[in-house]
């Protein structure tokens, strides 16, 4: 089996709720199975959620993302966030978990991003723009682990909330893949909390972690392979009919 370092960014605010016990199983599973594993709990940590120019040390440029560059070039950047980016490339494989709210990350976890993923680190630089499969994350695994209110019927292709694979769209290609990591299919936890046996849960977490350094990653296409020079999917390369976000899963 593969060693590796897992970091794992966690956030809810309860102390002893259904997604705490979660987290402490799957850091027990993964230390079990001999991987290194760090937990940024966002927050116990009182994590800052607001990205701004606090966050860049002095600067006189007033242009917000040149200035993450300038900071991310001169390591300037604030030490909270110094600190993740340093977990971030020790890992080898990441690990979001999250309860979904209002069809999207908490507010904290959205901060984590804004903030971490920086100009020239969670994509280009001054000099170079890679995103989409490639950049200072590029190799290495990342997957989401969220559980939802919402029975699973609700979040199928033709349930009221939409297709979960669609609502976190925006997270596993938008933020993981944009930033060079190769996404896993998600671990989704729906019910949580008045649906979902515990005891099946905790097998279904466990049996995903167990395979983490094997499970094939979602084929999303990189940018510099499958687009044309406006960063439009070149024709021809998707089946008949397909539309939206499944064009751009190969």
């Amino acid at each position: 089996m593969v060693r590796m370092n897992i970091h794992i960014v966690y956030a809810h605010p309860h102390r002893a709720s259904f997604n705490a016990a979660l987290r402490d199983e799957a850091v027990g599973t993964l230390e079990g199975l001999g991987h290194t594993v760090t937990v940024s709990d966002l927050y116990a940590m009182n994590w800052k959620a607001v990205a701004d120019f606090d966050d860049f040390g002095p600067t006189e440029n007033e242009h917000f993302m040149a200035a993450t560059a300038e900071a991310w070039e001169k390591g300037t950047l604030a030490s909270d966030i110094k600190a993740e980016q340093e977990r971030l490339l020790a890992a080898d494989a990441v690990i979001l978990q999250f309860p979904l709210w209002w069809f999207t990350v908490p507010a904290i976890m959205k901060g984590w991003m804004d903030r971490v993923f920086t100009h020239g680190f969670g994509y280009g630089s001054s000099r170079t723009w890679k995103r989409y499969g490639d950049g200072v994350l590029a190799g290495k695994r990342a997957m989401i682990v969220v559980t939802t209110g919402a029975a699973d019927a609700h979040l199928s292709d033709r349930g009221v909330n939409g297709d979960i694979n669609d609502l976190l769209f925006p997270i596993q290609h938008g933020v993981l893949f944009y930033t060079g990591m190769q996404v896993l299919p998600p671990t989704v936890i729906t019910g949580a909390g008045w649906q979902s046996d515990y005891a099946d849960t905790v097998k279904q977490l466990k049996e995903r972690l167990e395979t983490l350094a094997e499970t094939e990653p979602i084929a999303y296409r990189r940018q510099t392979d499958d687009y044309d020079e406006h960063k439009r999917l070149k024709p021809g390369l998707e089946p008949e009919g397909t539309t939206g976000f499944a064009l751009h899963t190969a």
